[in-house]
């Protein structure tokens, strides 16, 4: 299969119409779809992608593009790299990003390993976002549609990647996706997005937690909600139930609304506060991974702190290979630990990295020992056993 390109498929309608263009381009395309635990046969959503139909209409593509197609189970690495890390953060009050861990632990790598093992050149997906050159280095750019790009989500994969990435649709917008799947008689042209975290189908993460942790677990345990300087104002019914910005469930009473202001898992704390509160100036960040030779002290850069936020200007005040921190030149609401901090120059990504706190504390910033660039089954010291009793569960 020299010369070959290796398309992960889904069974949406996005990586669909990517390994479509590809093949309309006149290039050699083997379809791929992982079998991750989204498509094990327990209860899901249905018209989506995230099941065994998914399966069964990336097969269908594939035939009709006239395209051989393999199935790869990756089920336990994805157990392995993406659930226990959901179950874990969880359990440590910071609220995970799942899509960001399977992109940078699962997929990329995966497909990366089978297109070697196949003799494939190249690999490609159906994300929204560009791969571009300077000099001859690639880059990885943000879709020509602002509000489809998913660049958010790949900051983490591994920066030789890039060398080998194609991403067709990275320069369309989402109706001109679909008019090309009707065009060529894809059965997945109407077919519905698909937005819950696929191992989470009816967006009951309580219920997941309960499913690996189990029902005395202190993230589940009751809990007091507490204001800013400490008072008891309230009962919650468990911390993991709560992030950071959130406004739902919390006590009344007040003159104005109550948000979530910080997690505290050891006393079991919810700590709440108005909204004027939540302004953060700095944050942060481990895990960092770099897609462009690292930036240094004072740079000045943009950064998103959550998926569909709008990029805000930043300035590093410290940067290493395991983290950095930022000045937040412009203040933003709830800072959320577990959520990513992008990094961008302009248009292209220059790294990012899993936020570890709101607000300026050097101490704070990640060391290699102590890096939240966690690899597989890592997790934290009171929930070491956490990875066999999910494996035993999945099993």
């Amino acid at each position: 299969m020299a010369d070959s390109i290796l398309v992960a498929m889904s069974g949406g309608v996005d990586s669909s119409v990517a390994a479509a263009i590809l093949v309309e381009r006149g290039e050699r395309v083997v379809g791929a779809t992982l079998k991750t635990f989204c498509y094990s046969e327990v209860a899901g959503p249905g018209k989506t992608c995230c099941g065994l139909e998914g399966i069964a209409d990336a097969r269908s593509v594939a035939a009709r593009l006239g395209i051989p197609h393999m199935v790869f189970d990756v089920e336990k690495e994805f157990t392995d790299d993406v659930i226990d890390d959901f179950v874990s953060e969880y359990a440590a009050g910071r609220t995970p990003i799942p899509c960001v861990r399977c992109n940078s632990f699962t997929k990329f790598r995966d497909l990366v390993r089978r297109a070697d093992s196949l003799g494939c050149e190249a690999i490609a997906t159906g994300h929204y976002a560009r791969v571009v050159r300077h000099d001859g280095t690639p880059l990885l750019a943000r879709a020509g549609d602002d509000r489809k790009d998913q660049t958010y989500f790949l900051w983490g994969i591994p920066r030789d990647v890039l060398t080998r990435l194609h991403l067709p649709i990275g320069d369309l917008r989402k109706p001109a996706v679909r008019d090309a799947a009707r065009r060529i008689g894809l059965v997945t042209a109407d077919k519905p997005e698909s937005f819950e975290i696929c191992f989470v189908p009816d967006n009951d993460y309580a219920g997941v937690l309960r499913r690996y942790l189990g029902d005395d677990h202190p993230a589940l345990l009751p809990g007091s909600f507490v204001t800013e300087d400490g008072e008891p104002c309230g009962q919650h019914d468990g911390y993991a139930r709560f992030t950071v910005g959130q406004r739902k469930g919390l006590p009344g009473g007040y003159p104005e609304p109550m948000f979530v202001l910080a997690i505290r898992p050891e006393p079991k704390e919810v700590v709440i506060g108005p909204r004027e509160a939540l302004a953060t100036s700095a944050l942060v960040a481990g895990a960092a991974n770099w897609l462009t030779d690292p930036p240094a002290a004072g740079d000045e850069l943009g950064v998103r702190i959550r998926h569909g936020a709008p990029i805000v200007p930043a300035r590093l005040t410290s940067c290493g290979p395991d983290g950095f921190e930022l000045e937040l030149l412009l203040p933003q609401d709830a800072v959320t630990p577990g959520q990513s901090a992008v990094l961008y120059r302009d248009d292209v990504v220059v790294g990012g990295g899993v936020i570890h706190s709101a607000g300026p504390a050097a101490d704070q910033c990640l060391s290699p020992s102590a890096s939240a660039n966690r690899s597989r089954a890592s997790l934290p010291s009171s929930d070491r056993s956490l990875g066999t009793r999910i494996a035993t569960r999945t099993s």
